[in-house]
This record gives C-alpha cells, sequence and structure tokens, in this order.
C-alpha cells in the first residue's frame, strides 16, 4: 500500500513538473529609441504580436519604445552583451564600427526604394556575417523615407550650407558637413526639438517621417527635397537568446520577420507622402532643390562614395559592382 500511495505521489509530482514545463514562458525585452507612434515602432509592435500568437504565448516579446530601455547608441551593444535580447538600431551609425553598416547613408548611391532594397540585398549577407561575429542574428530591416534637407534659411547652392550648424547621425553626415563647409553636431533625434529651439543646429539632413514625428517645421521653414539616400534600421536578437529556443520558435521568429520586413518597406513608402504633407500642414515650405544645388551635391556625393570604397576595401567594392550590375 506504501508502495502504491508512492508511486501514485511521484506520478503526480512528474505530471505537475511537466505542466509546468509545457506552460513556461520565454520573456524577451525589445530595445528601440522611437517613440511608439513612428512607423517603424508600429511594425515591431505587430512583429512582436505576430510572434506570441504564432508560439502561443511561449516566447513573450515586450517592446522599450523612446529610447526607454537604453539610449539609442547604446542599443546595438545591449542586444551584443545580452543586457536586451532584441534592439533595433540605425545601420549607419555604426560605420566606424564596419563600413558595411554605413553602405546605405552613401549619398546618391540610389534613387528610389526599388533601388534602396536591390541594394540592401547585395548588403545583406555580408550584414548577417557580420552581426553573427557580434553575437547577434539579423531578423530584418526596414527603410526609413529618404534623406533631405531642411534649414533655417534658403539653400539654393552648397554654398548656402557654409557655417550651418548642422546636425550629424553618422560618419557620413558629418564628412558632408565637412565637405561644404558646416559645422557638425552630434544630435540624437530623441534630442532634435530641444536643439533646434535652443539653436545648438540650425539644420540638418534627415527624412520626412523624422521631421513629421518631431515637429521639425516649428523652428524650421524650408524643405529640400533632395532625397540623397534611404538608410535602414535593423532589428537583431541576441544569438544565444535565440539559439535557446526551440526549433519550431526560431522558424515562427523568423517567419514574423520576414513579414514585418515586407510590411515595413511597403509602410516606408506610404509614410513618405504623408509625412510630407504633414511638413506642408505644419507652414514648412517643402521644395523642389535647385539645379546648382543638385549639381554642387552629388560633386560631394562622388567625394563621399569613392572615400567609402577605399577605406571598405574588397568586400565594398563586391557589394558595390553586384548592385551596379543589378545581381
Amino acid at each position: 500500500m506504501k508502495r502504491r500511495i508512492f508511486c501514485t505521489t511521484a506520478a503526480l509530482a512528474a505530471g505537475l513538473c511537466l505542466g509546468t514545463t509545457a506552460i513556461a514562458q520565454t520573456k524577451w525585452d525589445f530595445a528601440t529609441a522611437y517613440p511608439a507612434f513612428n512607423f517603424h515602432s508600429k511594425n515591431n509592435e505587430q512583429f512582436v504580436k505576430d510572434v506570441e500568437a504564432a508560439t502561443g504565448g511561449a516566447l513573450k516579446i515586450t517592446p522599450h519604445f523612446g529610447a526607454s530601455l537604453f539610449k539609442m547608441p547604446e542599443i546595438k551593444r545591449a542586444v551584443q552583451t545580452g543586457n536586451a535580447q532584441m534592439g533595433e538600431f540605425f545601420l549607419v551609425s555604426f560605420q566606424n564600427e564596419s563600413q558595411m553598416f554605413g553602405l546605405d547613408g552613401l549619398p546618391f548611391l540610389v534613387k528610389n526604394y526599388d533601388e534602396a532594397y536591390r541594394l540592401y540585398q547585395a548588403q545583406k549577407p555580408h550584414l548577417q556575417k557580420l552581426l553573427d561575429k557580434q553575437g547577434q542574428v539579423l531578423l530584418y530591416s526596414v527603410a526609413w523615407p529618404p534623406q533631405s534637407i531642411y534649414s533655417n534659411k534658403v539653400i539654393n547652392s552648397a554654398a548656402d550650407l557654409k557655417g550651418l550648424k548642422w546636425r550629424v547621425y553618422s560618419p557620413t553626415t558629418a564628412r558632408i558637413g565637412e565637405l561644404v563647409g558646416a559645422q557638425p553636431v552630434t544630435i540624437q533625434e530623441a534630442e532634435l526639438s530641444q536643439a533646434l529651439a535652443t539653436g545648438v543646429i540650425e539644420g540638418l539632413i534627415t527624412s520626412s517621417a523624422t521631421g513629421a514625428d518631431n515637429k521639425l517645421y516649428e523652428n524650421l521653414k524650408h524643405f529640400y527635397n533632395v532625397r540623397a539616400w534611404i538608410p535602414k534600421n535593423a532589428v537583431t536578437v541576441n544569438k544565444k537568446a535565440f539559439n535557446a529556443l526551440s526549433k519550431e520558435h526560431q522558424e515562427a521568429v523568423l517567419k514574423a520577420a520576414a513579414a514585418a520586413e515586407e510590411r515595413g518597406w511597403a509602410e516606408s513608402r506610404k509614410v513618405d507622402e504623408r509625412s510630407l504633407q504633414v511638413l506642408r500642414d505644419g507652414g514648412m515650405s517643402v521644395e523642389e532643390p535647385s539645379a546648382q544645388l543638385m549639381s554642387d551635391l552629388a560633386k560631394v556625393g562622388d567625394t563621399v562614395v569613392q572615400e567609402w570604397i577605399e577605406k571598405a576595401g574588397a568586400d565594398g567594392k563586391a557589394v558595390l559592382d553586384a548592385f551596379r550590375s543589378g545581381k
């Protein structure tokens, strides 16, 4: 009788243990620097919902918007070290780590979204390899709208940019500032409004979406639609955290990531048009650039691209060759 009771008790305990295992939940923190209403953040939020649904709630990802978990420059490193399981960062900001991160910030290399996506396909294997060495898995990458010039004064040529307090967010934007004689000032997106209101910066090059999100029309009156480049955010996951998932859950994450990438690129196109209208409605003059300004910027772009090729070496040349050949 005692043996039977013991067996029954042991079986019950084992069942409880199995039940606990079955309902165990893996929790990830997802660090991002953009406000919840930004289109990247909305896309990330949908990704999180898709993963939770696909895993039956077994993988719970909590997004932390507005740099509430880590500041923008800290997010990539946080994922690399495992202090956050997931993160979103602006690729071109890390060009000093590798020239490959700065590829999509090269001026006038692409003219439109189709070309930007083709450039990404040439770049992607190199990004995956780089991030893998840093203990990360690239999940998806989504483009911002094209980068254009905002200013508090009329800009008809590159000479008009001379002396302007110029916000920079990457080595390339800093180099452009140097080449046109502007005064480069490093400012993160979360600090834009304050920097403009206090006169720390007087102009910048960024997307229509960033301008609309941060109400740049309150401090700047001119937008020149030069569409200089189309940079991307990358969403990554710590490799150890990803490898700890079951094969089934890994596949669910990758499937949701593929959907997020496709959805994000499509939304970026729509956001560009909507954001330009927000700028107009806010009183900003949205203008096409003069021929002289475009000619001047093209020369600057040629210099920046050539310098990048020299620094990027064989891998950089291979990516550009693949892009330019249409492969």
